[in-house]
This record gives C-alpha cells, structure tokens and sequence, in this order.
C-alpha cells in the first residue's frame, strides 16, 4: 500500500533520510517556500493551498503510488498533521517530525518554556485578543497576517489605554522571532510601543512576557468565586449584592468560553464575577454612566480580569458592534427594555440564556412579557435578602425577581 509520508522541515536543506524518501515519491506537496528545496527531484510539486485541492490530488494520487507532504517543524504541533490523520487512514501515513518552530524560537530567546501558555491566533476574528494574553506571565504565541506581532502589539496599548492601565504598557516584554532556520532570520525585543511600529515577516514566533501582579493585588485572591460588596469599587451603594449576584450569576450557566454581555452593568460586580470565575469568557460590560464605567475600569485593573471590555453609551445602540452573545445579563435598561429585547431575539444564540433582573412590579411583568412576545420560555425565581452582621444589625433589601429566558 502506498504511503502518505509528512516531513517536518526544520532547516533550509534536507537531510539524507528526507533525500531518499522524497525521491520515491511521485507527489510533493507543501507551502510554496519549499519548492526550491525538492526542485532537483523527479515528483511532481504541488502547493498545499488550497486544501481541498491539495487533499484532492493526493488522494488521485496514492493509488499510484507513494506521497509527501512538506510542513515546517511538527506536524503534529498546531500543524497539518492532525488535520491530515482525519482525511487519510492511518495505516498509510508516516509522520517524521522536526523541532518545532515554536522551540527553536524559545532557544533564540533564551527562554524555558515548559512553563508558557501556547496559543494559536489563527482565524481568531471574534476574540478579544487582550483578554487571551494579558491573563498569562508568559505567552507563546502564532500569529497570522489578521493577527501579526505588531497589530497584537496595537491591541494590547488601545486596551490598555481604555481601562485606564498605565504601568503594564512599559513593562510587558514583546520577543519577536522571525524566518527561524532562513538566511533572513531576526529576532526583535522591545516594549510595545516599539512592537506597534514594526513590520515583521508572516513567518514569526510572538513570545509577550507579562510582569506578575503586586504583592497586595486583590486579584491574588485564593478564590476566584464570592468577592465582597467592600472589594468592589462602586458608588453610594450602588452594587448588586452578593446574594443577588450569586443567584443571577447562577441562572447564566455561565460557559467556559464564549461572550457574555453585562447590560446596565453599573460598577460591573457580575463581569467581575463573571470574568473571574470564567477566564476564557469574553464579556462586554454596558454603562452609560460616566462615574460607573470608571468604576468598572478601576475593577478591572485591581482585579486584572482583562477579558473585560467596558463599553460607553446606551443599549440597544451601542449593542450594533459587539460580537453576538452566548449569554445576557440584564440590570439596567433606562427605559429601554423593548427594544432591547428585540435585539436579542435576532442576536442572542439560540442555545444561549437571558438573565433580567427586575425590582419594581412595573419592569417585572414588562420584561416577562416581552420575553415570551420573543419566543422565550421564562422562569422566575423572587430573591429576598436578610442579613445578620456580626455585631448583631439586621439589614432587609428589597426582593429582586431575577427572569431567565431560554428557546
């Protein structure tokens, strides 16, 4: 049976071993950069874009006999090879790999990185690319042309410079390794700012070095679940309360990954939460209070939850440009309700949930109509709250019927 036989390239030459097999094959497949390499071979070359077309021929082709495929380092590293495992039976492919990019540029930095956390950009079009990194003291990153070292860079400073970060945009170390094993091959190091202004080569290894967080963070908190209404920034009192949180947070069913938008989200205590208890969620905090929004940038600086995103103006009009969401919280409207709703009908995931939070009488029966004038099955749960402090004072809030919509 004929072999479908993948070759990790890790220098600009082949080696012996690699000689030989490609001689025998009639088809050779790979990036573009690789065809001065196998010229002076009998097999014919064909480029590995498009894939349909690639795995097409190749599947012409192994009939007749055997087949390489050219990659660069593992294939089995964020490569081809996994994709290829799918397409092709595996008795018939042979994997050779070489040191993978990814290595050999952690050698040029100098850098261990048994301890980094990897993460490929590629087609990552709805990400919050911050919040990705910025969670992490040592990334190890593959870009692409949407998302290059020096775009990734741009990001991070406009994050930065919108919730109000001014100390890590000097201390983030940016390492750039570019056409690792090419007589081209360059290494940059620098800050962000001097990243942003920089062109590098589609073929590079982003490497960003986050500082550690203070000593006295609260965000070193051993727990990432339950902070209290005295951690959390807010005004005159103006904050969801724990019990209340808790409760809404637990009617979301939060995912681990995906987009939550927090509308009215006032000192932003459920994002907090939210971001916290989720690191891989992407949520978008909604105020339209001035005072508010800084309230949410401060806690999200002190509790360095930056796959938080604050978001000035009004809902539905500021909605327009998010990525639709898996998950909505609701705490504020200013009068907006039906319109909102109406929004999230068209835009809200079929499998996601939206969680309103009502306390007058009036807001409650509007909300729950319009949830089922949209196709949403509603479910109620009331919460009152009474509480015994330590000294022996009883406080009473005020009950809050907490509505969760599903389709």
């Amino acid at each position: 049976m004929s072999k479908l036989f993948v070759l990790g390239l890790a220098d600009a030459e082949l080696t012996r071993e690699q000689q030989t097999i490609l001689a025998g094959c009639p088809l050779l497949v790979g990036a573009a950069r690789f065809a001065p390499l196998v010229g002076h071979l009998p097999g014919r070359f064909l480029e590995i874009t498009p894939l349909a077309t690639a795995f097409t021929a190749i599947r012409a082709a192994l009939p007749q006999g055997n087949v390489a495929v050219l990659v660069g380092g593992d294939p089995l590293f964020y490569g081809i090879g996994r994709r290829l495992l799918t397409e092709f039976p595996q008795d018939s492919v042979r994997i050779y790999p070489a040191l993978s990019s990814m290595q050999r540029a952690c050698a040029l930095f100098q850098i261990p990185w048994d301890d980094a956390v990897i993460t490929s950009l590629h087609g990552r079009t709805r990400s919050h690319i911050p919040g990705v990194i910025l969670c992490h003291k040592k990334n190890l990153l593959f870009t692409d042309t949407d998302n290059s070292p020096d775009k990734i860079a741009g990001q991070l400073l406009d994050y930065l410079e919108l919730i109000g970060e001014t100390l890590l945009p000097a201390t983030i170390k940016m390492l750039v390794a570019e056409d690792i094993g090419l007589a081209t091959e360059k290494l940059f190091c620098g800050t962000l700012l001097e990243g942003c202004r920089q062109r590098f080569s589609p073929l590079n290894i982003l490497c960003l070095l986050i500082p550690p967080e203070p000593e006295d963070s609260f965000s070193r908190c051993p727990y990432r679940f339950g902070l209290s209404e005295e951690s959390i920034q807010h005004s005159r009192g103006l904050i969801t309360k724990n019990e209340v949180r808790a409760a809404s947070l637990h009617r979301l069913q939060l995912p681990s990954t995906g987009i939550l938008w927090d509308i009215g989200a006032g000192s932003g205590s459920l994002s907090i939460e939210a971001a916290r208890a989720n690191p891989g969620l992407t949520v978008y905090a909604i105020e339209h209070k001035e005072e508010e929004l800084n309230n949410i940038k401060n806690n999200i600086v002190k509790f360095r939850c930056y796959n938080i995103v604050p978001v000035f103006g009004r809902a539905p009009k500021v909605l327009a440009d998010l990525p639709p969401p898996d998950r909505v919280f609701i705490g504020g409207s200013s009068g907006s309700l039906p319109d909102i709703i109406a929004l999230l009908d068209r835009r809200l995931d079929r499998a996601g949930r939206l969680v309103i939070n009502g306390v007058i009488d009036r807001t409650v029966q509007q909300a729950s109509q319009l949830m089922h004038k949209h196709g949403f099955s509603v479910a109620t749960s009331v919460i009152k709250v009474t509480r015994t402090e330590p000294d022996g004072r009883t406080l009473d809030f005020n009950p809050i019927t907490i509505m969760t919509g599903t389709r």
